[in-house]
């Protein structure tokens, strides 16, 4: 019996396929990107198709440039962007909608509704979550406000519901699963974080009929077989399932409360591990499943930055001071330090633990003097600036900073930024072999429902760093940046 495992990755703007065997050698890999939809400013939306045939797309790019064989693959895991919603016709699968992507502003009005009823207190206390857009509970709301003829779909049992994970598994299975896992129900702000379970009160609030929702189920489990799939054969399982962060903090083998993992995208996304206690958060933090596994389930803090390396894209087409992102790292080191340049990088908004959706990007402390290595030096000074005050404020929510961050995301190739955040930390930055670790969570996620490994220890055994970063920062020098961010943060 083989041991190949493949791993989906669907995310934001395009779909990546790995396959690897239990040692984590990469067999092959396949990437493929689709079409953005912006039907006017702030709204952004993904044709469910289009979804769909770039998995078929990436897993046929995987398997034509590799040895291995489709009658190899002994399981399926799959992560998947967290919010994005859809809804669909379960006897001809047909969408009613394209599916409303976790970055889209269109239900800000609804959530400013819900707040004024003064809805939001229950909401965080039942779900771990803020009142946001972000979350697929209002854009459900706004299927069955605007979609004429839905809800009568919905009564009649035609009408089903999930996000992508479930999508995707209906597909795989021919329509033969509706499922989700606990980590993708729990940022629906339909699923109560204590039972796992969908929320008769919280539906009621949200007017959307939860019998169009997926089985919630744990994150590695057999969820069905392929089926009519094209390229694979029938009866592969998918057997395991998570959310992208919560895979990638899996991937990153942060098993023990406290442990914290950052993703370094367009973002940064900050997940800490608190075990099996549900933390509440005082900083405006979330309140998140991490994983479920067999009856045990494990709990996180997580906090984004909204920008992280889009600024140094920024860099790139807006000013043009490089000519490709992998420049800054060069640039920035051309200079001792930033000259006293303060870049905030609040293009839109500030996230945690902020949440400052008016706030916008101010740099500070130009001088005559400033030259392109203090503008780059002072960029990526501020994308780490940014996640100190993230993980200082999940420390004081969970109690006791982190002795180390484990790192990932392509953003964490950058040395020079992974030396600034140890610096500005205070703590240890590990950074592994494979940075991939979204598709990483889900194939150990998905080996350990198909029995490949057999628990934590021997995950940890094929799990391997690349890099350890050691903070060389004195605590004087360490308080005045934070103290000029600071200052600069108010004025954005």
């Amino acid at each position: 019996m083989t041991d190949i495992i493949m791993a989906i990755d669907q995310g934001t703007t395009g779909t990546t396929v790995i396959l690897l065997d239990r040692e984590l050698n990469i067999k092959a890999h396949g990437y493929k990107t689709f079409r953005q939809i912006y039907p006017q400013p702030g709204w952004v939306e993904h044709d469910p198709e289009d979804i769909w045939h770039s998995v078929l797309d990436a897993v046929a790019e995987a398997l034509e440039t590799s040895d291995v064989s489709a009658s190899d693959i002994r399981t399926i895991g799959i992560a998947n962007q967290r919010e994005t919603t859809l809804v669909w016709n379960k006897e001809n699968g047909k969408p009613y909608h394209n599916a409303i992507v976790w970055q889209c502003r269109r239900t800000a009005e609804i959530c400013n509704h819900l707040k004024k009823e003064g809805l939001e207190n229950l909401l965080q206390e039942r779900t771990g979550l803020l009142l946001d857009p972000y979350f697929s509970g209002t854009k459900l709301m706004w299927y069955f406000d605007m979609i004429g003829g839905l809800r009568d779909e919905a009564a009649s049992r035609k009408a089903i519901a999930g996000t992508i994970d479930t999508f995707l598994v209906w597909k795989l299975t021919n329509g033969g699963s509706h499922v989700t896992d606990a980590t993708n129900a729990s940022r629906t702000l339909l699923m109560n974080i204590e039972t796992l379970a969908w929320d008769d009160e919280l539906a009621e609030i949200l007017n959307v009929p939860l019998h169009i929702m997926p089985q919630i189920r744990s994150c590695s489990e057999t969820y069905g077989y392929t089926e009519n799939v094209p390229g694979l054969p029938d009866g592969i399982p998918i057997s395991g399932m998570a959310g992208d962060q919560q895979a990638a903090l899996f991937g990153q083998t942060c098993f023990q409360p406290g442990e914290a993992k950052c993703t370094f995208g367009t973002g940064a996304f900050l997940l800490l591990n608190t075990g099996e206690k549900i933390v509440p958060s005082k900083n405006r933090l979330l309140t998140t499943v991490a994983w479920k596994l067999g009856n045990k389930t494990t709990y996180a803090l997580e906090g984004s930055a909204f920008i992280a390396g889009s600024a140094v894209q920024w860099l790139r087409d807006v000013l043009g001071i490089i000519d490709n992102a992998d420049e800054v790292e060069a640039l920035a080191e051309s200079v001792k330090d930033s000259g006293g340049v303060i870049f905030v990088p609040a293009f839109v908004g500030m996230g945690a633990p902020h949440w400052l959706s008016d706030a916008r990007g101010i740099i500070t402390g130009l001088t005559l003097g400033t030259k392109r290595g203090h503008l780059a030096r002072a960029t990526l000074e501020g994308i780490a600036l940014q996640n100190v005050e993230i993980l200082k404020a999940m420390a004081s929510d969970f109690g006791g900073d982190p002795v180390q961050l484990k790192v990932d995301g392509g953003a964490s190739a950058n040395n020079l930024l992974m030396q600034m955040q140890a610096d500005f930390l205070g703590c240890r930055i590990i950074r592994p072999k494979m940075v991939e670790t979204t598709a990483l969570g889900a194939a150990f996620l998905a080996g350990l429902g198909a029995g490949i490994w057999k628990g934590f220890n021997d995950i940890e055994r094929a799990w391997k760093e690349d890099r350890i970063f050691s903070p060389d920062m004195n605590d004087v020098d360490r308080d005045n940046i934070m103290k000029r961010w600071k200052s600069a943060v108010k004025k954005a």
